[in-house]
C-alpha cells in the first residue's frame, strides 16, 4: 500500500505544478495584456497629441491673418487674350479666350509688371497659339496651362516673381 500511496502523492504533486504553471502562464497572460494596453493608450496619446499640435499651429496662423500681420496679396488683371488654336489641316479653326489675374506678393510687384506687360503679353500669344484643343481637356490640362503661363510670367520678370496665374474666365470655341 506504500506504493498506492505514493502514487497519489506523485498525482498531487503533479497537479499542484500544473496549478503552479496556470498561475505564472496567467500572470504572463495579465502582464502581457497590461503592456499591450499600455502600447494602445501611448498611440492614442500619441495621435491626439499631434493632431492638437498641427490644429493648434494651424489656429495661431489663422489668428495671425485676422490680426492682420500678413500681408494681403494684390491681384493684377491682364488684358484678355484671343488665340485661334493650333489645328490639323481640315479641322475647323477654334479659338481660345482668355482671363488671366495674377496674384501678387505686394503692390510694389504691380509696378514692376507694368512696363514689361507688352512682353507678357507676347509670351501669352506665342504659347497659347501652339496649344491643341485636346491640351485644354479636362482639368489636368488647364493645370498644366495654368503652371506653364505661370512660369512664363516669372520668366519674363525675373528676379521678381508672381505667387500665381488665375483664370477669371476660358472659353474655347
Amino acid at each position: 500500500m506504500a506504493t498506492n500511496d505514493s502514487q497519489p502523492k506523485a498525482d498531487n504533486a503533479e497537479s499542484e505544478g500544473d496549478e503552479g504553471k496556470k498561475d505564472s502562464g496567467q500572470r504572463k497572460l495579465s502582464f502581457k495584456l497590461i503592456v499591450m494596453a499600455a502600447i494602445a493608450v501611448l498611440a492614442v496619446a500619441a495621435i491626439g497629441g499631434a493632431g492638437y499640435f498641427f490644429l493648434a499651429g494651424r489656429g495661431k496662423a489663422e489668428a495671425a491673418v485676422a490680426a492682420g500681420r500678413t500681408k494681403p496679396v494684390v491681384f493684377l488683371d491682364m488684358p484678355d487674350v484671343l488665340v485661334n488654336l493650333s489645328s490639323t489641316g481640315g479641322e475647323r479653326t477654334q479659338y481660345l479666350r482668355v482671363k488671366v489675374t495674377l496674384e501678387l506678393a505686394d503692390q510694389a510687384m504691380s509696378a514692376q509688371i507694368q512696363p514689361v506687360m507688352p512682353r507678357l503679353m507676347d509670351a501669352f500669344q506665342t504659347y497659347l497659339r501652339e496649344l491643341r484643343p485636346t491640351d485644354l481637356d479636362g482639368s489636368a490640362g488647364l493645370y498644366r496651362l495654368k503652371e506653364e503661363l505661370t512660369r512664363r510670367v516669372n520668366a519674363a520678370i525675373a528676379p521678381a516673381r508672381i505667387n500665381a496665374v488665375l483664370f477669371k474666365e476660358i472659353v474655347v470655341q
